[in-house]
């Protein structure tokens, strides 16, 4: 691909205006439609892809995965009759015209990313560009690790009385400066479940600083190191003695790290919704203006 204005990526990011695309109100996230689809793969095991993502991989003549990230076993087995390319190792200017050139050629194009294209996907640079080149795109859903990890422990990431909220986070390092961390302030909430991708390599630093804020050593911490695939592990621990254990497991990628109370699934209350709340009178029902707590 040249770097000149027509087809320069940036040029594309920058292109990008406020106004809203019409698309937005003419489709939704199930729908079938034209262009290059960014499917989500999953956290790992194949059943685990959707349905719309499974139908999308039968049809394609070609799928722009991403890697080792993707289960080679859902690659064999849903891909079948696709050429498939790895995105590992190229840049924009190397994916946009490979994919945009076999969609021109009139093939069917899927790009497969990791977990969910919405979560540390990288995927918007890349449709921009593509329809920077008049190529359509959008988004088929994943199941993301934080939520292949919470199945895998048998648990809630929120539970009533125990974590409110969820927080999808990454640690300071070569592409996130220290101020933009804020991992120590989520889990000072106390009502916050913390799901920690791309940090692994990380998980001794990032204790080590929740320890030097104060924040309490005995917290649940968990590692799922590759949630739902055969080589899953889990690691188990708190925030004092979880980075001694990652280490010496061997793990340095492909963890997902959750830490609070709604770890170990305990101490939790009675939720509302099938108790007293669920049998109000339909009059109570129709002047609620919110949903049952979970």
């Amino acid at each position: 691909m040249s770097g000149d204005a027509e087809t320069d990526p940036q040029t594309a990011i920058d292109a990008v205006t406020n106004d809203q695309d019409e698309r937005v109100y003419e489709h939704s996230a199930g729908d079938e439609r034209e262009g290059i689809p960014f499917v989500g793969a999953g956290p790992g095991d194949p059943r685990l892809l959707t349905v719309a993502g499974r139908e999308l991989l039968a049809d394609a003549d070609l799928v722009v995965h991403a890697g080792s990230l993707v289960n080679s076993e859902l690659l064999a087995e849903y891909c079948v009759d696709a050429e498939t390319v790895s995105s590992i190792g190229k840049d924009l200017e190397e994916l946009i015209p490979l994919m945009r050139d076999a969609y021109e050629r009139g093939e069917t194009v899927v790009r497969l990313h990791s977990g969910d294209p919405a979560i540390y996907g990288a995927a918007l640079e890349q449709m921009d560009a593509l329809e920077h080149e008049g190529v359509p795109t959008y988004i088929v859903p994943g199941v993301t690790s934080a939520f292949a990890a919470s199945a895998t422990l048998r648990t809630q990431l929120t539970l009533n009385e125990v974590a409110n909220h969820v927080a999808f986070t990454r640690p300071q390092g070569k592409t996130l400066d220290e101020d933009e961390d804020h991992i120590s302030e989520f889990v000072g909430m106390g009502d916050v479940t913390t799901c920690i991708y791309l940090g692994t390599h990380a998980v001794s630093e990032t204790m080590d600083r929740l320890l030097d804020d104060g924040h309490d050593p005995e917290t649940p911490v968990a590692a799922v190191y590759h949630a739902s695939w055969p080589d899953e592990d889990v690691v188990e621990g708190t925030i004092e003695t979880i980075g001694e254990k990652l280490e010496a497991a061997g793990y340095r990628a492909s963890a997902m790290v959750v830490i609070g109370d709604a770890v170990g699934g305990e101490e939790y209350e009675r939720s509302f919704l099938y108790g007293e709340w669920a049998n109000r009178s339909s009059d109570e029902s129709a002047d609620s203006t919110g949903e049952a707590d979970d």
